[in-house]
């Protein structure tokens, strides 16, 4: 009769410690896993549209000011 009532008893303590903790911590691992798996797609988009060079201006427009150096 005392075995089944330790019995009873560990198995008890052990579905909370499973339940309390351990369930918890995967589901954490797992959401931080999925944070950051989009934070690095992100990072790899922006990377990738980054890469294209900017368009400039061929010829300044007429009467635009234009920075010059003087020469001696």
């Amino acid at each position: 009769m005392l075995r089944y009532i330790l019995y009873t008893l560990g198995f008890y303590f052990l579905f909370r410690f499973v339940t309390g903790f351990v369930v918890p911590v995967v589901r954490t691992t797992l959401h931080l896993r999925k944070g950051f798996k989009a934070m690095r797609e992100q990072q790899e988009a922006a990377a990738s549209a980054s890469d294209v060079p900017p368009k400039r201006p061929s010829k300044p427009a007429a009467g635009d000011y234009l920075d010059f150096e003087e020469v001696k």
